[in-house]
């Protein structure tokens, strides 16, 4: 399931859209403002966000800078503005796509899945980062010249990791990607054991790693940058 963010002060509109998104199977965090767009972004895994521009405590353009500095996470501008300054505006942001007001939902969710399926192709692709090859369609890691042993819950990690780099992700996230049902029975120390023994494979110095890094309190992070090929 593809997790969406919906930033849009206006109620109604908020409410339909959610209901539309949720309707066609995608799960939706709504948000009024800036501020609770932000926070939302950095406590969820997001594959998706959809902002307006103009919001009670700030630019969605802004937001949209901010967002880019830390994840490269589709982006939808949805206004009311549709000069050309503005559309230039917001691509030079960092926006992948612009939906103006009004607008069908039908076209919006037509939008939002051909997005999303550009995406899905493009990591069926190689993934570099650091010393590290991921051939995703096989499964398959490669540390420099030497393939490397991993078992599905060590690929299920790393996919959580390469799909956002730079994005903190919560031992609760890393449970249930572990785990796709229920996780109220799975001790929280599971993940630590698990990023240990996979540290232990990827890591140059697993005493001190520059891939997967804790956030005291938070989780953990994927430090290293991710090219696809």
């Amino acid at each position: 399931m593809k997790n969406i963010l919906l930033i849009e002060d206006e109620e109604n509109l908020n409410r339909g859209i959610s209901l539309k998104l949720k309707k066609e199977g995608y799960a939706v965090f709504s948000a009024a403002c800036v501020s609770e767009g932000l926070k939302l972004f950095q406590d969820n895994t997001i594959d998706l966000v959809i902002c307006d521009i103009g919001l009670p405590d700030g630019s969605g353009l802004d937001l949209c800078a901010n967002i880019r500095q830390r994840s490269d996470v589709l982006f939808l501008f949805l206004t009311a503005l549709d000069t050309e300054v503005d559309v230039i505006t917001g691509y030079e942001m960092g926006a992948d796509d612009y939906v103006t007001k009004p607008f069908s939902m039908s076209v919006l969710v037509s939008k939002i899945s051909a997005m999303l399926k550009r995406t899905e192709k493009a990591v069926s692709n190689i993934v570099q980062t650091g010393k590290l090859t991921f051939y995703i369609d096989e499964k398959r890691v490669v540390k420099g010249d030497n393939a490397i042993s991993i078992t599905p819950t060590d690929w299920k990690l790393l996919m959580a990791f390469i799909e956002h780099p730079h994005h903190i992700l919560s031992r609760k996230q890393l449970l249930e990607r572990l785990w796709d049902s229920n996780t109220d029975y799975v001790d929280e120390n599971a993940v630590a054991v698990n990023i240990r023994r996979l540290r232990e494979k990827i890591e140059p110095d697993p005493s001190n790693p520059v891939y997967i890094k804790n956030v005291r309190g938070l989780g953990y992070v994927w430090e290293m940058e991710c090219e696809r090929q």
